[in-house]
């Protein structure tokens, strides 16, 4: 699953870090698998599931509720990807802006609901300073340990994060 912010406050640099991450993961699961599901979710307020053209090329945006990609996500991994069938794997992208009284309802989601479900589940935030949905993900870090989160300010920070976030168990990079 791959779930982009593409709200207001990620102006054009931040969701092209997003993006140039998202298309480094896409490169990466389509040359190294062969049975794969890749499912786009794109959020503002509300999330959509998309195709990959609109991920990647649509330029819609509004305010902030990560909890509405978070629900979407729930909703169609029960739908179509059960855990006992699928190997469940997350990657979101966002600037780590939401509604402040959305924390909650995140968190709830992910403890509840997705991680307990997920192989693991990784989050990068494209804005270098600290925000509300940081704060409220780094307090999952030491309760998952399929749970990782990393900064990438600059587009020369996507590579690095993204081999430190998808390195192979026990393999020092």
């Amino acid at each position: 699953f791959c779930v982009m912010d593409v709200s207001g406050s990620m102006d054009q640099e931040r969701k092209d870090l997003a993006k140039r991450f998202f298309i480094l993961l896409y490169l990466f699961l389509t040359r190294h698998y062969e049975k794969i599901d890749i499912v786009f979710i794109r959020h503002h307020t509300e999330a959509a599931e998309v195709g990959e053209e609109e991920f990647f090329h649509s330029t819609e945006s509004g305010g902030t509720l990560v909890s509405s990609a978070l629900v979407l996500l729930d909703q169609i991994i029960h739908a179509r990807y059960p855990a006992e069938d699928w190997n469940i794997y997350v990657a979101q992208a966002s600037d780590g802006d939401n509604f402040s009284d959305d924390g909650g309802s995140c968190r709830n989601l992910l403890v509840e609901k997705i991680l307990p479900v997920a192989r693991y589940f990784a989050y990068v935030q494209v804005a270098p300073e600290e925000q509300n949905l940081w704060d409220v993900y780094k307090t999952l870090v030491p309760l998952f340990p399929h749970f990782a989160m990393r900064k990438v300010s600059t587009p020369g920070d996507i590579y690095p994060v993204f081999r430190d976030l998808f390195k192979k168990e026990g393999v020092s990079v």
